[in-house]
């Protein structure tokens, strides 16, 4: 009763009399109560915001995982891929029901986004990263509860200021060829890629030159630049769709679409077969599925042979290709179905391993 009369004052007290239950939810309505239900748990916080971004998740080999997030858990996958990515912090524990604070929810969205490198996003690094990328006051205090609507808006946020963020971007093309990237392929200048020094391997970019209103959809598959105040380097390709390359630079925006496999109309599981054998392995290796029209490419850290190749209607083809380990064998599916493999080494160890193509809508 005293709090409506301090609230609305003696006449609104008066009208409020007889009305009195109707009174108290539109005062409520004015100071939103979050149901206890909404905080976020650590692992709920964090499964929001890897599923923001389009970026798969693999099987590790490493088996480095939180003691209190175990294979079967929810979000295990997740959550060690993105420990062993240094995403999240290297601790012995999770912690994953445990209320989300906003210290670690900013580090988190930070480190998905990829706006620095990861040596540069420590909790030393937060403030300047929140002065960098002002999606809340500095002096806000870190050690509050996240509710979903908080971390939904402030991924929105961020994403926004990225999004608005302008860049200088420059081309590479016939002097680098052929030449292999730092993900293993060989660079194609008539291909539409890019790379970049944070963004993960296959994540699609769209990049529009600010002056023309022009843009093209790239797909990273090497680090770079490497000169300072550029923040791109386009295939010739992709920067001539945009741009005339007698330019040189441009500036461009940044819209980050996701991974090529869950956001070009086919969500894949990508689970690869690395190992040929003990000491020889490939350094992606052969996916269990891949999509018709991609190109495969496969690296290993030693000699490999890649022997036979079975098509799914039957034919086979022999290949006896040695292909070092600065070198790349690939091979481009021309219609769906299963292929088996028949890889090994100069000394004759084989072992046979199995893809199927699927068409993408």
């Amino acid at each position: 009763m005293l709090f409506v009369y301090l609230v609305l004052g003696p006449l609104s007290y008066t009208l409020c009399m007889p009305f009195l239950g109707i009174c108290f939810i539109l005062i409520l309505s004015f100071f939103p109560v979050h149901a206890e239900e909404d905080i976020l748990s650590r692992r709920e916080g964090f499964l929001m915001l890897w599923r923001s971004i389009s970026r798969p998740a693999y099987e590790t080999r490493q088996t480095e995982y939180f003691a209190d997030v175990q294979p079967g858990n929810p979000g295990f996958l997740e959550i060690t891929w993105a420990k062993n990515r240094k995403i999240l912090d290297a601790d012995e524990h999770f912690y994953p029901e445990d209320p989300l604070r906003l210290e670690d929810a900013l580090l988190w969205l930070y480190r998905t986004r990829n706006v620095r490198d990861i040596t540069a996003m420590q909790r030393e690094h937060l403030m300047d990263l929140i002065r960098a990328y002002p999606i809340l006051f500095p002096d806000t205090p870190l050690n509050q509860t996240v509710f979903h609507d908080r971390l939904t808006s402030l991924m929105a946020d961020l994403d926004t200021v990225l999004t608005n963020e302008v860049h200088t971007v420059s081309f590479y093309g016939e002097d680098f060829h052929g030449d292999g990237t730092a993900f293993g392929e060989a660079f194609d200048m008539n291909a539409l890629t890019a790379a970049h020094r944070t963004f993960p391997q296959d994540t699609l970019v769209k990049v529009t030159n600010i002056d023309n209103g022009k843009s093209v959809v790239v797909r990273i598959n090497d680090r770079g630049p490497y000169i300072d105040g550029r923040d791109m380097d386009l295939s010739r390709a992709a920067f001539e769709s945009i741009a005339p390359s007698s330019r040189g630079v441009l500036q461009a925006t940044f819209q980050r679409l996701g991974d090529t496999d869950l956001v070009s109309g086919c969500a894949l599981e990508r689970r690869y077969q690395r190992r040929i054998t003990k000491d020889t392995r490939f350094h992606r290796g052969i996916p269990h599925v891949l999509s018709l029209g991609e190109t495969l490419w496969l690296g290993a850290n030693r000699f490999f042979v890649m022997d036979w190749i079975t098509y799914p209607d039957g034919n086979r083809q022999r290949f006896q290709d040695f292909v070092g380990p600065k070198e790349r064998f690939t091979f481009k599916p021309a219609i769906p179905g299963e292929y088996i493999f028949i890889v090994g080494t100069p000394e004759g160890r084989r072992r046979k391993m199995r893809m199927r193509v699927v068409e993408c809508s």
